[in-house]
């Protein structure tokens, strides 16, 4: 972060020299309540911004996926998947391969 806003084309890390490309950024998805998940420790949190995220619409997601697929008559067939979706997401156990996140 000191090389960007020094607006440094090279920078010493860990004893090397290494060259800074502006183009290259890193990111990170967490979803620390999801199994199997822990928390980011508190000095790399520090060193990303957060963003807020929302539950996907996945009644237009399946519409979207229909139609570029050519279905013409694509919204009732997404009612009935998304319907189904449902059903199965709440009808299934609650094992591991049954994840019907995104």
């Amino acid at each position: 972060q000191g090389a960007l806003s020094e607006e440094k084309d090279r920078f010493v890390f860990e004893e090397r020299m290494i060259g800074l490309k502006r183009s290259c950024a890193v990111f990170i998805t967490m979803n620390p309540g999801y199994a199997g998940r822990s928390e980011l420790p508190d000095n790399l949190k520090a060193l990303f911004r957060p963003v807020a995220m929302m539950v996907p619409d996945l009644a237009m997601i399946m519409e979207i996926m229909l139609v570029s697929e050519g279905f013409k008559d694509f919204k009732p067939l997404a009612k009935k998947m998304f319907t189904l979706y449902q059903m199965m997401q709440q009808q299934m156990s609650k094992q591991a391969h049954y994840d019907f996140g995104l």
